[in-house]
């Protein structure tokens, strides 16, 4: 059970108090009088009690006024001092980093940068004139479509791209059409400085996600893609990534190279120029080639390796021939199998089943391993590699990298994968010996060379600038590779390779030059080879080695084409080794004689 709420009692002064009544009454006064008075009293204190309720009220709302107008008032303030930018068009659940890091060469010098520019778009509902900024833009733009621009400005859309890329020329242009419908927005583009130079290596980059006030720059192939997320990396600073190209050294191997294709009538080229002791890669060149600043399209139909795209370097993989001639016979040496001296039966052809080996020419019944090498021998670098075996063989040619794709660091070496023989067999073996059977690219070629020619340490190639020399597993003995430099400067001087000598420089390689596989249905052309210059120098103190590699030569200045690498690759050789040497620091020098003896005369 609860109380009930007892109200608290209201006390009302009445109108006609009872002592004022009779007070009148006693003097004679007017007890009405006394009723008004107070009447007119209670009026004014509900009056008086109401406007000052009144005037709260008001005084609150002046203040929510006066802050409301300030507020407003700083804004225009703060947006007058600023400067002037488009509206957005669009909004991103998270911002778009643009920053992205430069690719400088060894010394410093830009390979990839980023430039501030402007992209275009527009917002139909804010045009004046559709159809006379339609046609402007064609007139400014030939490769827009005038009717598609007017169906867009006069549909439905609010909002259109018109060209992501803008020069400050084309933005001045485009600006002076005036019309408000047409709008700018500030973005980085990544800019190649120098063009078409190490186009391979640098790939390119393009746009991810994008913003009327910024865009992602992303890497599409290359050293830009494999190293990605470490240019876009904002604790970089900075930073650079630095490649170990040399810029003058590329841009002349570039220029001969291109000479050389041309010169020679091929259809394509590559060469590569590799530090044999820290595997640093100096210049790598394919032909044909691009500009990165405007990457074409990769091919839809056809060969691919057709494309400018396609890195003949990294990606293509041939029989190079008797650059291969070298591995077996210093395999051989290394087992304790032959010397340099050891002679080895050359009568051919040599028979195999139902297979023939045949050399180019007739070189005698007898030739010595340093002869085998000298004037290539396919009879007699078969007949080693017989006696070597197809196990060892495999085992060595899997030391020196030929198994795998390299691990250089661009996205598309893992496409470069040697093919090998489906069943190694005798005859594989043999063929194998003298670069037929197997197919690997001329980065592959350089790494083998440099591995089996500095002093028999495995190197594997890089793009990255190096602090010192590596220091890989040891593939053949220091004696063993010393023998295999001395053959390959009588190679030089007095064999296939004749036309690569150059002066001061002590050029030692081999030559190789191998017949094309037919595309489809097996077999290889009679007309058409891969032609090889695999080459070192300095050969009595190796310091870099070169690889020049020529698709489909043929060399016309005689009464019959030639094809032979000993008359293409080879002066396309010589003239990069001419031409960079120089850049690389070396200088000339008079190739030491062992057999030189200093006799004192006197008087």
């Amino acid at each position: 059970m609860t109380a009930d709420r007892i109200e608290p009692p209201v006390i009302r002064k009445p109108l006609r108090p009872l002592a004022s009544i009779l007070k009148a009454r006693a003097t004679g006064a007017n007890p009405d009088e006394i009723a008004r008075e107070n009447l007119r009293l209670r009026h004014e204190q509900s009056r008086d009690k109401l406007r000052l309720r009144a005037e709260g009220r008001l005084f609150l709302l002046g203040v929510c006024f006066f802050c409301a107008f300030t507020v407003i008032g700083v804004r225009m303030g703060h947006l007058a001092a600023s400067e002037p930018s488009e509206p957005r068009a669009q909004a991103s659940g998270a911002s778009i980093i643009a920053q992205r890091a430069d690719i400088v060469d060894r010394n410093g010098r830009v390979l990839a940068t980023n430039l501030t520019t402007h992209s275009l778009y527009a917002q139909p509902p804010l045009m004046v004139e559709p159809q006379r900024v339609a046609a402007e833009l064609a007139r400014i733009f030939p490769d827009l479509d005038e009717a598609r621009l007017v169906r867009d400005f006069t549909g439905k859309r609010k909002f259109i791209w018109i060209k992501k890329k803008l020069s400050p020329e084309q933005m001045q242009v485009v600006h002076d059409i005036g019309d408000p419908g047409l709008l700018f927005g500030p973005r980085e583009m990544r800019l190649y400085p120098n063009g078409k130079l190490a186009a391979h290596v640098l790939g390119g980059a393009s746009f991810g996600r994008e913003g009327v006030h910024s865009a992602e720059v992303i890497g599409t192939a290359g050293i830009e893609k494999a190293y990605d997320a470490f240019l876009r990396d904002p604790g970089l600073g900075d930073s650079p990534l630095i490649l170990s190209l040399d810029l003058t050294v590329q841009a002349a191997a570039e220029q001969v190279l291109y000479g050389g294709m041309k010169l020679m009538n091929a259809k394509g080229a590559s060469s590569v120029l590799m530090d044999i002791h820290t595997g640093e890669i100096i210049s790598m060149a394919s032909l044909p080639d691009f500009d990165p600043n405007d990457r074409p399209r990769p091919l839809t139909t056809g060969d691919q390796s057709d494309s400018p795209l396609f890195n003949r370097a990294v990606q293509g993989v041939y029989e190079l021939g008797s650059t291969f001639k070298i591995f077996t016979v210093a395999q051989a040496l290394e087992l304790g199998q032959v010397n340099p001296s050891t002679i080895i039966d050359t009568k051919g052809p040599l028979t195999w089943g139902r297979h023939r080996i045949r050399d180019f020419r007739y070189y005698g019944d007898e030739l010595s391993v340093s002869d085998v090498i000298v004037k290539s021998s396919n009879i007699g670098t078969a007949r080693i590699a017989l006696g070597i075996g197809a196990k060892r063989q495999q085992e060595f040619l899997q030391t020196l990298g030929f198994f795998e794709p390299t691990q250089v660091e661009l996205i598309e070496a893992p496409t470069g994968k040697p093919l090998l023989p489906k069943r190694w067999s005798d005859i594989s073996t043999m063929t194998v010996s003298y670069g037929h059977g197997l197919s690997s690219s001329p980065l592959h070629l350089a790494a083998g060379y440099a591995s089996l020619l500095n002093g028999g340490t495995r190197i594997r190639p890089t793009l990255l600038r190096q602090s010192g020399p590596q220091h890989g597993e040891r593939v053949v003995s220091a004696a063993t590779s010393e023998k295999a430099r001395i053959m390959l400067r009588k190679v030089v001087k007095g064999g296939t390779a004749s036309f690569g000598d150059v002066k001061g420089y002590a050029v030692g390689g081999k030559t190789g030059t191998a017949d094309k596989p037919k595309a489809s249905g097996g077999g290889y052309y009679k007309d058409k080879v891969i032609a090889t210059f695999a080459s070192i120098f300095p050969a009595h103190d190796p310091k870099y080695v070169l690889i020049v590699t020529l698709d489909e030569p043929v060399e016309t200045s005689g009464p019959k084409p030639r094809r032979t690498a000993g008359w293409t690759a080879v002066p396309v050789a010589a003239e990069m080794i001419r031409r960079t040497a120089p850049l690389l620091g070396l200088r000339p020098v008079i190739e030491p004689t062992p057999d030189l003896k200093v006799i004192r005369a006197s008087n």
